[in-house]
């Protein structure tokens, strides 16, 4: 079996629809579980829809209902289909209703609410995949096993789900029935719903892969996979055949957003792959994340940077031979409420980067008591993830690269995982510095003079 697993653009409207059915009709035979998020916007609309009752009174669902039965109409669909999502409507409408009276909104009552979205969609694909002959069943998640503690807008699922997974998809399977399941939601033991959080929908595919021992779960997003850098700053980048686990990671860490790293978690237990593919570009191979690579790969998978980075230079000669001084430092972080992303040290200073969202002004002060601290915003994270045994080849290609370009490297981190190289540029400088570490590590000889 598989998994197969579409966002929201890839399932936006009745044309979309059809071409992911299409995608799921070409692997029937290895008997695909289906996985859906809500139809484009969807989510967004029901959290508009929300704070409109909240903050006015007002139950407007009209786009959302407007767009879910312009679907049905133009899917061709059954009056039963039409039955079943006006009846969901109607619940949706009910629960607005009561939002707009008590003008209150717990994370219980939006976990219900955002869960419509998902319900709703697979509602309408199930019902077309029946119309076009291929034998399928809407599932919410909660039926087929996803059971979660109780954190609304950001729940765990619970151990007893990798159990009850298999139980209910598998029978299913045997009578050749596609299931196609909500992603993002589960229901915790009281019997609530609950939303995943951050690349919930994805989770719920890797679990169910995960659990099921699936062959692959396959993602489909809208591009080609996981590219050697953002496309958007460099033309030429190229699709990644295979990356590992922990390299997907670091990049998503890093700002790669093809695929959260905690949707990965399952399928690092089990040893599953996941493929990420293109559903608006099908005949891409897409990228592969496995455990582990042939040895004889490239040094580099991928390059990656992110903005708006803060450098904090901490420097005192209280620090030579002494302990509790790094601790000291770190304590005061968490005083303040500022998470750090990379550490550097050395014998009489520390360096660290913060988010530039983040306030430093009341960690300066205390350390300045104890420490001379220079803030410099304005920097950019680049991070090269490669081949951690050619992580020496890396280093020295990557700062000949920066010196040939006058581009000055302001700190480096090597992760405990050693898969990733990062160094800290200015902000101004990183598109350059990504663009020129690209042509080295990726382009044939003849491109690079």
């Amino acid at each position: 079996m598989i998994v197969m697993k579409f966002g929201g653009s890839s399932v936006a409207d009745a044309q979309r629809i059809r071409h992911i059915i299409d995608i799921v009709r070409s692997q029937l035979d290895q008997k695909p579980v289906l996985v859906l998020s809500a139809m484009g916007d969807t989510t967004d609309h029901l959290l508009e829809a929300g704070n409109a009752a909240l903050e006015r009174g007002e139950v407007s669902i009209g786009h959302i209902e407007q767009h879910h039965l312009d679907t049905i109409k133009k899917l061709k669909l059954p009056n039963e289909a039409r039955r079943e999502i006006t009846a969901l409507l109607e619940e949706l409408r009910r629960l607005l209703s009561g939002v707009s009276l008590i003008r209150e909104m717990t994370p219980r009552t939006k976990d219900y609410m955002v869960s419509f979205g998902e319900r709703l969609s697979v509602r309408i694909a199930a019902a077309c995949c029946n119309a076009l002959g291929i034998k399928a069943l809407a599932c919410d998640a909660w039926d087929m096993g996803f059971v979660s503690d109780s954190n609304f807008t950001s729940a765990e699922l619970l151990a007893q789900s990798w159990e009850l997974i298999p139980q209910k998809i598998m029978p299913l399977l045997r009578k050749g029935v596609l299931p196609v399941v909500t992603g993002f939601i589960a229901k915790d033991p009281g019997g609530s719903i609950t939303t995943l959080g951050r690349g919930g929908s994805d989770l719920s595919a890797t679990m169910i892969a995960a659990a099921c021992r699936a062959e692959e779960a396959q993602v489909w997003k809208d591009v080609d996979g996981i590219l050697t850098a953002d496309p958007r700053i460099v033309t030429k980048a190229k699709p990644v055949e295979a990356v590992t686990y922990e390299e997907a990671a670091e990049l998503a860490y890093f700002g790669a957003q093809v695929l959260h790293p905690r949707a990965m978690q399952p399928c690092i237990r089990t040893g599953t792959p996941v493929r990420v593919k293109n559903s608006y570009n099908t005949a891409a191979s897409g990228t592969r994340i496995i455990a582990a690579l042939d040895k004889k790969s490239v040094p580099v998978r991928a390059i990656t940077f992110r903005r708006d980075v803060t450098l904090v230079d901490i420097v005192s000669t209280r620090m030579l031979g002494q302990y509790g001084f790094l601790a000291e430092v770190f304590s005061c972080f968490a005083r303040h409420c500022v998470s750090v992303d990379m550490v550097a040290t050395s014998e009489v200073s520390v360096s660290l980067t913060i988010d530039a969202a983040q306030d430093i002004s009341g960690v300066k002060k205390e350390l300045s008591r104890i420490a001379g601290v220079d803030v410099k915003t304005g920097m950019a994270i680049v991070t090269i993830v490669g081949n951690v045994k050619r992580s020496s080849e890396i280093l020295a290609r990557a700062f000949k690269t920066c010196q040939l370009i006058g581009v000055p490297v302001q700190m480096v981190s090597q992760g405990a995982s050693k898969v990733n190289i990062s160094f800290i540029v200015n902000g101004a400088e990183a598109v350059d510095v990504v663009r020129a570490l690209h042509l080295d590590f990726f382009s044939p000889l003849h491109e690079r003079r």
